[in-house]
């Protein structure tokens, strides 16, 4: 069962070119032109297939092959195509259109599923609007609260209520949430982020179970004034707070005990950002991961801790904001099983995301297990993020494969 790997190549061709950045870098944030035009480019795409589309009312989209059986719950596969600024072109990109040539090899192979397959394109995987990621796959396990999902807002104050009906995707957030039982399994085929397949030598990575993410933005407050005018023992730095804490992070993570355990001070802003001026305020957004909730929850409890007294000693005002704080998920171990016999004779090993992906949110409500190929030293989220055509046909193929199996294994 192959898939046509040039057809592929020069749909993920296409599509990199809808970007507010020059190719190859890749910009395309959700709701902006860019992220709106390809929608439309994909929606083209999924119908000249045959697929019936749909989108629900913060945007997932969901294009659908019948099964000869309409009473069974559908097979499902996808992931988002919406891209942080400067990033590549697989990101994401991969797991949708490998899974749209899945299903075309499906079809053209002759066989007829039972159940149903659906494609689903997430909204906002990536957290670069609102700050908080896979806000599609959230709302449709009932992860988030869809009252408070309608008042996130961007850096400008515009809602996320707004934005989407300014979109065209209007209705209630309460109806995005789907029941348990809605989709038989959901199956994800995504780059590594990581360099492990690579390093290796190995063909595809079968994922086991995939890292909790929290976030934690916080913001410091003190007193600006000139900067040679102000002598060191008078300051209220909150640029030299927002240091401190990054560096608390590193060391909290380092001494944590998990391998798995990362933390990342992702965003510092300082106000007035001027080489001549003392920062008056400093906005931080921490990014902590671990596979074992007990070591995260104490990472994310030891630097809440750290930033109170270092706002206390400094003299400055402290405001904490839990963005997020997400259970790790366990990969369903009867998909794990199946994509691992779907790989055949290829280089295959199990392993754990250490990025988050929508999978993380759809395993709450459905079976769900992900399928990683490599990347180039394990790059992302930059423009030179790279999978080969020979690496990208190998998990087209298993995907393909591992959807026929479960199409026995589940009802």
């Amino acid at each position: 069962m192959t898939g046509n790997i040039s057809r592929l190549l020069q749909e993920i061709d296409e599509l990199a070119r809808i970007s507010s950045h020059p190719f190859p870098a890749v910009t395309r944030v959700v709701f902006s032109g860019e992220d709106l035009r390809a929608r439309k480019w994909l929606v083209e795409k999924c119908e000249a297939a045959r697929l019936t589309v749909r989108f629900d009312a913060v945007g997932n989209l969901f294009a659908r092959a019948e099964g000869s059986d309409s009473a069974l719950p559908a097979l499902a596969t996808g992931s988002h195509t919406d891209a942080i600024p400067n990033a590549g072109m697989f990101d994401g990109v991969v797991g949708v259109l490998g899974g749209l040539e899945a299903i075309r090899t499906i079809q053209e192979s002759g066989v007829r599923l039972r159940h149903p397959v659906e494609l689903i394109m997430f909204t906002s995987e990536e957290p670069t609007l609102f700050g908080i990621g896979c806000l599609g796959s959230r709302l449709m396990s009932g992860s988030l609260d869809p009252r408070r999902a309608d008042d996130l807002t961007d850096l400008n104050g515009r809602s996320l209520a707004d934005w989407r009906a300014g979109a065209g995707y209007r209705g209630d957030l309460a109806d995005v949430q789907i029941p348990h039982g809605h989709y038989a399994a959901f199956l994800e085929l995504h780059i590594e982020q990581g360099p492990i397949l690579e390093r290796e030598g190995l063909d595809i990575g079968i994922v086991e179970k995939i890292a909790a993410p929290a976030a934690l933005r916080l913001e410091f407050t003190g007193e600006g004034g000139h900067a040679g005018a102000v002598l060191m023992p008078d300051r209220h730095d909150a640029g030299l707070a927002a240091a401190e804490v990054a560096l608390e992070l590193e060391r909290l993570v380092l001494t944590s005990g998990s391998v798995d355990c990362v933390g990342t001070t992702g965003m510092i802003k300082l106000h007035p950002n001027a080489i001549n001026s003392i920062p008056c305020r400093a906005l931080l957004e921490l990014d902590i991961r671990d596979t074992l909730l007990v070591s995260r929850d104490a990472v994310v409890g030891g630097i809440v801790e750290a930033a109170r007294e270092v706002a206390g000693r400094r003299g400055l005002e402290l405001r904490i904001e839990r963005i997020s704080a997400d259970p790790p998920a366990l990969c369903d171990e009867r998909l794990v099983d199946i994509v691992e016999k779907s790989a055949g004779g290829l280089k295959a090993r199990k392993l754990v995301s250490r990025a988050y992906h929508d999978s993380l949110f759809l395993s709450r409500i459905a079976p769900a297990a992900m399928i990683f190929i490599p990347c180039k030293k394990g790059w992302s989220h930059r423009p030179d993020e790279y999978s080969s055509p020979e690496q990208m046909a190998r998990g087209v193929d298993v995907l393909a494969r591992a959807l026929v199996a479960a199409d026995s294994a589940f009802f």
